[in-house]
Order: C-alpha cells, then sequence, then structure tokens
C-alpha cells in the first residue's frame, strides 16, 4: 500500500505542473505593470508579485519535491527572514541602519509580513539556479559550489531590487553612502548582509531539501520559476532603465546577468554533439 501510495504521489505531479508555469506567466505581467503605475495602485502591484512569486516557489517546491519539501522551505525562509530582518533593525547589523515605512503593512518583532515573502520569492529560484549551474561540478565540491552560486544570485537580486523599494518609499537607510558606483541610495553593507543570510539561508535550505525531497526528485523541471527570475532580474533592469530612473540599478542587473548567461551558454555548448 505504501508504494502503490508513494507511485499515485509521482504520477499526480504531472497532473499539476502546467501551475507553475501559468503562476509565472500572471508574476511576469503584474511585474510589468508595476512601472506604469503610481500610488495605490503600485503598493497593490508590489503586494501582488510578491504573493505570487512566493506562490510561485512553494508550489513548485511542492510538485518537484514533494510536499515535506515544500513546508520546510515555506517554514525555514519565512524564520530565517524574520530572524535577520528583526536583529537587522534593531542593532543594524549585518545590514546598516534601515528602517520600514507604514506602506508594507502589518509586522512581526518590526518585520513587516511581505519580507519573508520576498525572501521566499528570491530563494527557491536562487537555488535552482545554483543547482543548473553547479551539475557539471566535481560531486565532493557540488555541495559548496551550489551553496555559493546560491548565495551570490540570492544577493545579486537584491541589487537590483533595493534601490527601486527605496525609490517606492518601502524603507530608508539611515546611511545610505557608500555603496555600489551608480547606486546612491543604498549602503555597500547592505550587500554584505545578505551575502551573510544568503550563506546561512543556502546552506540550512540546501540540507532540507536533501533530507525530504522525495525519491525521484525533481518530479518536473524549473522552467517556470527560472524563467520568473530571469525577468525580475533583466525584465526589471530594462524597467529601472527605462521608467524607473534607475540607471546605476539597471546597470548592476544585466552585469551580474553576464556571468550567469555566459556559464549556461558554456554549458550548452559542451552538451551539444559533437
Amino acid at each position: 500500500m505504501t508504494a502503490e501510495l508513494a507511485a499515485s504521489r509521482v504520477r499526480r505531479a504531472p497532473a499539476l505542473a502546467g501551475v507553475p508555469p501559468v503562476l509565472a506567466a500572471v508574476l511576469v505581467l503584474t511585474a510589468i505593470a508595476y512601472p506604469l503605475t503610481s500610488g495605490g495602485a503600485r503598493d497593490a502591484v508590489s503586494w501582488a508579485i510578491v504573493v505570487l512569486g512566493s506562490s510561485l516557489s512553494v508550489v513548485h517546491a511542492g510538485l518537484s519535491r514533494g510536499r515535506r519539501t515544500a513546508a520546510g522551505v515555506l517554514l525555514l525562509v519565512a524564520a530565517v527572514a524574520v530572524a535577520f530582518e528583526a536583529v537587522g533593525l534593531a542593532t543594524g547589523f549585518p545590514y546598516g541602519r534601515y528602517t520600514y515605512s507604514d506602506a508594507l503593512g502589518p509586522t512581526l518583532l518590526g518585520v513587516p509580513f511581505l519580507v519573508p515573502l520576498a525572501w521566499l520569492m528570491m530563494a527557491w529560484p536562487s537555488r535552482l539556479l545554483a543547482e543548473l549551474l553547479t551539475r557539471t561540478v566535481r560531486s565532493g565540491r557540488r555541495r559548496a559550489a551550489r551553496i555559493a552560486v546560491a548565495t551570490g544570485v540570492f544577493a545579486a537580486w537584491d541589487v537590483v531590487l533595493d534601490p527601486q523599494m527605496v525609490q517606492a518609499g518601502y524603507w530608508t537607510w539611515t546611511h545610505p553612502h557608500p555603496g555600489l558606483p551608480g547606486i546612491g541610495t543604498v549602503p555597500l553593507t547592505n550587500l554584505g548582509g545578505w551575502l551573510l543570510a544568503g550563506a546561512t539561508l543556502m546552506t540550512m535550505l540546501d540540507l532540507l531539501v536533501e533530507r525530504t525531497a522525495v525519491p525521484g526528485s525533481p518530479r518536473i523541471g524549473a522552467v517556470a520559476p527560472l524563467g520568473a527570475l530571469a525577468w525580475m532580474t533583466l525584465g526589471g533592469a530594462l524597467a529601472h532603465a527605462g521608467w524607473l530612473d534607475l540607471p546605476g540599478s539597471a546597470a548592476w542587473g544585466a552585469a551580474l546577468a553576464v556571468p550567469v548567461l555566459a556559464a549556461l551558454a558554456r554549458q550548452r555548448r559542451r552538451a551539444a554533439p559533437r
């Protein structure tokens, strides 16, 4: 009976495999609306983007690795996000001093509920991309490489996102200088904080997936969350350059995408038949 139940669960996954692409498509369309709106409408779009993105992460984790992984991803990311953000708000470590505005709604320990959902939206696709980029690394080094790459992707996403959120008035930095060249509203300490938080989260996330994923994982591909990640980074950079008057973060978004695209192209060439 146990074997039959496990088999039925594996068979059900393809029947629901169309859900992540639908969520990703709606997410992209919603993100396109962001630079075209303002005021309360833009706030609503921001909420919708984060809810759709976090839902995509949990649904994909469940369909590809199983319900235990999905529940674990949700709880782990939420707990780590609230812990790091609450400490950051109280002490200024590890990001620097900042304050959230009331526009983000209800809070827990001073952390708006929307923030852990945003972490969830970013964390799972970051790990999936790292998994893809490190699949040819020798097995003895693969875990460390996967965690390092996932950490870098996770932090890089915030390099593009943070100036946009500051511009929208969702949070404010007490001492925004020095920052990355071209970004005058976010301190360099924020990047250091995201690298530390990302390394912590991705290490725990890697162990979680290893211990909870169902046999035969992944049961579905990662096109939907990776496509959403690509659009939120490259599409976000385009919006920053063309509509939001954020050329610095636009340039950083494009620049940070180059090594990823180069690595994927190299993998494709190596896999091509000779």
